[in-house]
């Protein structure tokens, strides 16, 4: 029985990336079942005490703030059944944080995962360089002029143009553990830069902005922590880093319109910035989620209620700014609009607190692989870039399982080991 009891939530655990990728039901079932695994094992063992009890209890406190928010929404149906599922994601926490305290080094999970996230990585060059994925999938056409070549990898996502953030939420993990491994021998320690910037360049060709801009920020400030790399190599790196960068958006005709061709048409003569700054999709959900916040600046409009209030017809023929979408594409004006200046303060104060109080303890034990949750959940809210809606089931998913592993991997963090 106590063979049972570990064995179901690591085999959840171990395919979780697979549940992803078969889509937002199937990883919605992963992670409720995980985390009731935890209340089985809980009642089982009565003897089960968690030593550092501030996470579990601010992560309470946020889901408190999130049915309070269904509250007093615009339209409660909206978002009630997303505010009160975040209880998934606490167990989920705690689930994790036991399965790595019941065996520290329970590193077959994350050999399962990088097995997994290689190759939906090697899938994505195979599509880019042919057209589709091993498995058929592809093709998906980009409204981009006839001289363009290219369309938008979507791998064994089907229609969903989303594997390069698949990759950004795994990636950082994956190359967290390769250091960690390397660490000790440092003979190999170019194959850990190797595969960083095969992980690089992997997102950029997907063909998603974004999410290739985040992963050069995000490896770079990896790259500068690596305590056992000599700071003139650290300089060769970043330089190589760049340039592959650059390589990539000038040798491969889709990336380059992607990254630069399709904003420098935008915006090479006054007339083109002027149009663009009139008709840019982002722009005009930028300023409407701003002028929701700005008619709503204390609680927003309510989580995933963006899209009830801009394409409301009434409100939407008073309120001329407002454009009808789903949500604003963008972190920080998506918390001011739907959840205005204390929902915002609420959230934001959570996770940035429970994530840099853990610097100085992965400083000093110098665990990659946090290291690498951490610099995930931080390029989440870089300024300006577009996002998707973060508490949709996909995004919070990944948000939630680097932010959970950040604390469980290390038994200094770990909410369940008996601190010195």
């Amino acid at each position: 029985m106590n063979n049972i009891k570990i064995i179901i939530p690591t085999v959840l655990l171990s395919f979780l990336p697979i549940s992803i990728i078969l889509g937002s039901s199937v990883s919605l079932i992963n992670t409720v079942l995980f985390g009731l695994c935890f209340i089985l094992i809980y009642f089982i063992k009565n003897d089960i005490r968690i030593y550092d009890f501030k996470p579990v209890l601010l992560l309470i406190i946020l889901n408190l703030y999130l049915v309070f928010n269904s509250l007093i929404s615009n339209d409660i149906m909206s978002g009630i059944y997303r505010n009160f599922g975040f209880v998934r994601f606490i167990l989920f926490f705690l689930m994790i944080n036991y399965l790595f305290f019941i065996n520290e080094k329970n590193l077959s999970i994350l050999k399962i995962w990088s097995i997994i996230f290689f190759v939906v990585l090697i899938d994505v060059y195979i599509e880019r360089f042919t057209g589709s994925n091993i498995l058929g999938f592809g093709g998906i056409e980009n409204a981009i002029n006839a001289q363009t070549r290219g369309y938008r990898v979507v791998s064994f996502f089907k229609t969903e143009p989303i594997p390069g953030a698949f990759l950004c939420g795994f990636s950082f993990i994956v190359v967290g553990f390769v250091l960690n491994f390397l660490k000790s021998k440092k003979i190999l320690k170019l194959l850990g830069f190797l595969i960083i910037f095969f992980c690089l360049v992997g997102v950029m060709v997907t063909g998603e902005r974004s999410n290739g801009l985040k992963a050069l920020i995000g490896f770079s400030i990896f790259i500068s922590i690596i305590d056992y790399v000599k700071l003139r190599d650290k300089i060769l790196v970043f330089s190589t880093l760049f340039i592959i960068f650059l390589l990539t958006v000038n040798f491969s005709d889709y990336v380059k319109y992607r990254y630069i061709d399709q904003l420098y048409i935008k915006i090479n003569t006054k007339d083109e910035r002027e149009k663009f700054l009139n008709n840019s999709l982002y722009i005009k959900l930028y300023k409407s989620g701003f002028y929701v916040f700005k008619n709503n600046p204390w609680f927003g409009v309510g989580n995933k209620n963006y899209r009830v209030e801009t394409c409301d017809t009434d409100k939407n023929s008073i309120h001329n700014e407002y454009y009808c979408l789903t949500h604003p594409h963008q972190i920080y004006i998506e918390m001011l609009s739907e959840h205005g200046i204390v929902g915002t303060i609420i959230i934001m104060g959570i996770i940035f607190y429970l994530a840099f109080r853990l610097i100085r303890k992965i400083i000093d034990t110098r665990n990659y692989i946090q290291a690498g949750c951490l610099i995930f959940l931080l390029i989440n809210f870089v300024p300006i870039l577009p996002s998707g809606s973060f508490f949709n089931n996909f995004n919070i998913t990944l948000f939630m399982i680097n932010f959970s592993l950040m604390y469980a991997i290390n038994k200094e963090t770990n909410i369940f080991f008996k601190k010195n």
